[in-house]
């Protein structure tokens, strides 16, 4: 493995801070949201209360201080170094889920999310070193060559057919619709938020950027997909489990991501053969670590429920008692 250059190793430092305050986040905006749909429309059913709840604008300033240090590590290292990292997220989403929200991971989901952090390690020891990007220019040249047009429009085309036509029908029951959404658009605006904040460190470098109309673009770019993702994330954490959103969101929004980076800024042409194998091994691990979330759901919903009552509950792998969904101990005192 080839020794990290200083500033892949700043990336990686700002990555991790990041999955850190983002995977607080996902619990703190949920307890705003379930706080709003008691005592109104849920967000899942067009709600917007929540923007009344303390709790919820709490995770969102939290949120947004781990996007930020997520946004300068785009500066620094490559999207297949600094994506990965997200898996950190999920461990500290479940640890805060279990106090917080009283949500109990069940042991194969706990293995879950180490096969994902696994995987996610894999992929960092082999990330290849980003090549020099000397103007935002340079980025909007990779951003118009024919294979990222076309990755953009098919990816556009995905998202208006799921919001139209599939979230209507099947959002409130499908995981992957809302969190389809976020993931697909996800994958654009990393490409995006790395092209300003290059511009914005090459700006404190003394070349200023934004006298290019190409990063205004940018900008705006990021603007319209930063919003669709909230509002769509907002309807996926209010209508399901959080300990499934934070590790399928990952997996999807990692693997977009990555494949927009290999296209647009070509990650892999320097790499050997033996390297790209082995990330591809990393992705592996973690989509293997996802399949363990989603098929041990009824593990857990049968050990949460010994020595109770054996009624099925829809929320996989975590059992919540305090959520929208009532509880097998709910149903007996009714």
């Amino acid at each position: 493995m080839d020794q990290m250059s200083s500033d892949n190793i700043n990336g990686l430092i700002l990555a991790v801070s990041s999955s850190i305050f983002i995977g607080s986040s996902f619990i703190i905006k949920k307890k705003g949201l379930k706080k709003a749909g008691a005592s109104g429309v849920r967000a899942g059913e067009g709600g917007h209360g929540y923007l009344y709840e303390p709790w919820w604008w709490a995770g969102m300033i939290t949120m947004i201080v781990g996007e930020v240090a997520n946004f300068a590590a785009y500066a620094f290292a490559p999207a297949i170094l600094v994506t990965p990292l997200g898996a950190l997220s999920i461990i500290f989403s479940a640890v805060l889920a279990h106090f917080i929200l009283q949500e109990k991971l069940h042991i194969f989901g706990v293995l879950g999310c180490v096969l994902c952090v696994v995987g996610s390690t894999t992929i960092v020891l082999h990330a290849p070193h980003e090549q020099e990007i000397k103007s935002v220019k340079q980025v909007w040249k990779l951003a118009i060559e024919p294979g990222f047009l076309v990755y953009s429009a098919v990816i556009l085309i995905v998202v208006l057919v799921l919001i139209f036509y599939y979230e209507p029908r099947y959002g409130k029951t499908h995981l992957i619709v809302y969190v389809g959404i976020c993931s697909l658009m996800g994958s654009l605006t990393v490409m995006s938020v790395k092209a300003v904040a290059i511009a914005i460190k090459l700006t404190f470098s003394e070349m200023n950027q934004f006298k290019y109309f190409q990063t205004w673009i940018f900008i705006i770019v990021v603007t319209i997909c930063c919003i669709l993702q909230i509002n769509y994330l907002n309807k996926a954490l209010d209508t399901f489990n959080t300990a499934v959103i934070s590790p399928v969101y990952y997996v999807m929004f990692t693997t977009f991501t990555i494949i927009a980076s290999m296209i647009m800024f070509k990650d892999w042409a320097s790499q050997s053969g033996l390297k790209i194998a082995t990330e591809l091994c990393g992705f592996v691990t973690i989509l293997s670590g996802t399949f363990l979330l989603h098929k041990t759901k009824d593990m857990g919903n049968s050990a949460s429920g010994r020595g109770a009552s054996s009624t099925p509950r829809d929320n996989p792998v975590f059992t919540s008692s305090g959520s929208g969904r009532s509880s097998s101990s709910d149903k007996i005192a009714s």
